[in-house]
């Protein structure tokens, strides 16, 4: 999936792989992670040096997270999950990678909503501005045999949904809606 996005007046984009795991030790993983999915999401944006400054916030709703799968949670990277920061990863068109998956294998359903987001650099607040989103996960069933779901684009509401939790969880940034750029 490619999904397109301005910032700024420049048009970029973030190319979505969801790949089986054949080989979890080339991709730092332990032997479960055979045959889970991993998703990288790679931008592409023309801004030099800082203007291309982004952030990866990723949500997760998992039938074995905090409501049972009613809800999303927030997914830090395992190094910085006491960090209150909403960003799973940051940088300049940071690579968003995931390769989640469980051990032992029980019937699981596991959705990501992935956003890639940027903070202006001159303001005092720290503020969150989404650009472009994703949704991306996969199932488990009762056999041990995992499913990838379909990768697809997630829209401003999609967001929006997010906005409570988001500010729950990280009380020292503001979040704001999602307005694409023409």
């Amino acid at each position: 999936m490619i999904a397109s996005f301005s910032r700024d007046g420049l048009r970029g984009s973030v190319t979505v792989t969801v790949e089986q795991v054949d080989d979890p030790a080339a991709i730092g993983k332990h032997p479960s992670t055979r045959g889970f999915p991993s998703c990288t999401a790679v931008v592409d944006y023309p801004g030099p040096g800082y203007r291309a400054l982004f952030g990866w916030v990723q949500l997760v709703r998992s039938t074995d997270n905090s409501s049972a799968g009613d809800g999303f949670d927030m997914d830090p990277f395992c190094l910085f999950e006491d960090a209150p920061s909403p960003y799973a990863f940051f940088g300049v068109n940071p690579t968003l990678f995931d390769a989640p998956s469980r051990d032992p294998r029980q019937r699981l359903d596991w959705t990501a909503h992935s956003y890639l987001a940027w903070t202006p650099l001159d303001e005092t607040e720290r503020r969150v501005l989404p650009v472009a989103g994703f949704s991306w996960g996969f199932g488990v069933g009762a056999d041990g045999r995992v499913a990838p779901h379909a990768v697809r684009a997630l829209a401003p509401a999609d967001w929006a949904g997010h906005l409570p939790r988001l500010r729950a969880a990280c009380p020292g940034w503001v979040f704001d809606g999602w307005r694409p750029e023409p």
